[in-house]
């Protein structure tokens, strides 16, 4: 059962140290990537704490792919406009870090026997470059990212995470981003929370704050409830990636423990 602190204490903590953090970020909706709000302020904050990593290893819930886990290893990572409807101000976000190969291809040779591949395809999509843009906003830090093979179980998802917790050891910090509930059928602009919103995030923050990984993975059995969190269960897989990777003995941080729009979870949580 991990410690568990406060945002406040968290950010009067970090420092460089050799185990980088693992962040799970809900990140909500694009525009969020180009306002200030309560949301990016506290990326913003926790960005000015974070020790330096040698690269980001970024699980966003915007690459799926079926059969395969891809590993995206471009020197020269694209910035991805996966979105349409939004202001022209959001279209011209570049986020120009550069790729990391070489860590890329250690991460696609640890999962070879999950079907991983290596691929120059991909960049770096909105769920990624929306948080670093305010966690790195000098985007002077190499970064690849992982896809989600959506044809696995959230427990088999956890066992695959779970082959790249070594990495936070040599100097990559892992950083998952989508979100605790994801229902926009049902959002509300008047914020009014549903309340099986606030029940599966509940359950969410429990499992976490009890280290109970396998409740968090079982939640999937909690069907009708499920179904009604995640009518598509991509934004929850990237919080499964960061449970997976943390260590024994790791303080565990909430922040952002609010459901917006009704029926879209913006809990976030940090491993260190």
């Amino acid at each position: 059962m991990p410690a568990v602190i406060d945002f406040q204490a968290l950010l009067d903590q970090l420092k460089p140290s050799p185990k980088m953090p693992a962040l799970f970020l809900g990140h909500g909706s694009p525009m969020y990537a180009i306002t200030s709000n309560e949301f990016s302020k506290s990326w913003q904050q926790l960005g000015e704490k974070l020790p330096t990593p040698q690269a980001i290893l970024c699980v966003s819930a915007h690459w799926e792919t079926r059969g395969t886990t891809l590993v995206q290893v471009s020197e020269r990572p694209k910035t991805i406009h996966d979105f349409y409807g939004f202001p022209q101000e959001l279209f011209d976000v570049q986020y120009p870090a550069v790729g990391a190969p070489d860590a890329a291809r250690e991460v696609a040779a640890l999962l070879q026997d999950h079907n991983g591949h290596e691929t120059m395809e991909w960049g770096l999509d909105h769920g990624a470059w929306a948080v670093l843009r305010h966690l790195f906003p000098a985007a002077d830090v190499p970064v690849f990212q992982l896809s989600i093979d959506m044809s696995m179980s959230l427990a088999d998802q956890y066992d695959l995470a779970a082959q790249l917790r070594s990495l936070r050891e040599k100097g990559v910090m892992i950083i998952g981003s989508g979100n605790v509930v994801h229902n926009l059928h049902v959002a509300r602009a008047d914020d009014e929370q549903r309340d099986f919103a606030l029940e599966f995030d509940h359950y969410v923050g429990n499992y976490l704050r009890d280290g109970d990984h396998a409740g968090l993975t079982g939640l999937q059995s909690k069907q009708t409830l499920f179904a009604k969190a995640h009518p598509t269960f991509e934004h929850f897989s990237p919080a499964i990636y960061v449970a997976a990777v943390a260590h024994e003995g790791d303080q565990l941080a909430f922040f952002n423990e609010h459901v917006n729009m009704g029926s879209i979870s913006m809990r976030s949580f940090v491993y260190f």
